[in-house]
């Protein structure tokens, strides 16, 4: 039972490494037996997008733009991609919703 419950412990702290969430904490009581505390609201899980996503939503919404920047962010009280977009003289900054995939604020500036 010990063998199974550290094999368990990592990986789920391998997971949670990997998707580079900052909401899941491992934590192992003194008797031996492992807990898993999660605070306020785990920012990333399974179904989260990737950037690679983020930036094909992104292109598809300004079509034949190039991506100069991709950063991950807050907008509007949820955790959302950047994607920064050329076009011509246009800059377009566009936020793609981590959680769901969905546009959620799109800003476009002429760039003399």
């Amino acid at each position: 039972m010990k063998r199974i419950t550290r094999i368990t412990v990592g990986t789920l702290a391998t997971a949670a490494l990997l998707t580079a969430g900052s909401g899941v904490a491992l934590a192992a009581h003194q008797t031996g037996s492992t807990a898993i505390t999660t605070t306020a609201a785990a920012d990333t899980t399974a179904a989260d997008i990737s950037a690679r996503k983020a930036v094909q939503i992104a292109k598809k919404r300004v079509p034949g733009a190039r991506v100069t920047k991709v950063e991950r962010e807050w907008e509007h009280g949820q955790r959302a991609w950047k994607i920064e977009l050329r076009k011509g003289a246009w800059e377009y900054d566009v936020y793609v919703s981590a959680r769901t995939g969905k546009i959620i604020k799109l800003k476009r500036e002429y760039d003399d």
